[in-house]
Formats: structure tokens, C-alpha cells, sequence
């Protein structure tokens, strides 16, 4: 049986290169495909895709990252001007957040809720 090894969302962008400048901003390394209309964002061993939509195609995506503190990586990309859905608690366990991208895009991400003691 074959062995999956990674995976990599693709989202749907009308302006490669804005969506390009915009996953730089996050602390991601981007680079467009040679080719045209397609890019790549990596970022700590995970990797999106950027993909030109058709005019008038309003399609999003969403991917979720899971992270070791999802407070400082909101911070992060408050301080490079991002807008972040703030982490919060949740029922099942993770303390999450959110980011938007220009092409509605979601990235949700979150870290274990921390224990009273570690906090």
C-alpha cells in the first residue's frame, strides 16, 4: 500500500501576486511557478499552493495549522499588519484563531489549551 507523505491546500487567488505578498507578510517563503498563474508558500515544513481562479470565480478554500503557540503566532501576524481572528478557547481542546485572506481563504490555527499550572 502506498505511504501519503504530505499534503499541500491549494487556494483559489485573482492576483497571484498580491496573494504572494501577502503569505510573505505571515512569515511564509513564496516563489511564483515559472510557468504562470500558480505559486507556492512554505513556511516550518508545510506548504500552500496558489492557484489563478477564473474571473468571477468566487471558490474558497480553508486549511487548518496546527501550531505550538497559537498566541504568539497571532501576534506575529498582528505585528506585520495582519488582520487575526483572535485564538480562543474551544470545547474539544484547542486554543484557535483565524486569518482571512484577500480571496476569503482561511487559515484556522491552533495550539492544546494550556493548563492552569503551565499558564
Amino acid at each position: 500500500m502506498a505511504t501519503a507523505r504530505r499534503i499541500a491546500p491549494i487556494f483559489a487567488v485573482h492576483d497571484l501576486d498580491a496573494a504572494l505578498e501577502f503569505y510573505a507578510r505571515m512569515g511564509f517563503s513564496v516563489r511564483p511557478y515559472s510557468g504562470g498563474g500558480y505559486g507556492f508558500a512554505t513556511r516550518d515544513g508545510i506548504e500552500l499552493h496558489l492557484g489563478v481562479a477564473p474571473e468571477g470565480d468566487k471558490r474558497t478554500s480553508s486549511a487548518y495549522l496546527f501550531v505550538d503557540d497559537a498566541d504568539e503566532l497571532a501576534a506575529e501576524w498582528r505585528a506585520a499588519g495582519i488582520h487575526v481572528h483572535p485564538p480562543q478557547d474551544t470545547e474539544w481542546g484547542q486554543h484557535e484563531g483565524a486569518v482571512v485572506d484577500r480571496d476569503g481563504n482561511v487559515i484556522r490555527f491552533g495550539s492544546p489549551i494550556r493548563q492552569a499550572a503551565e499558564q
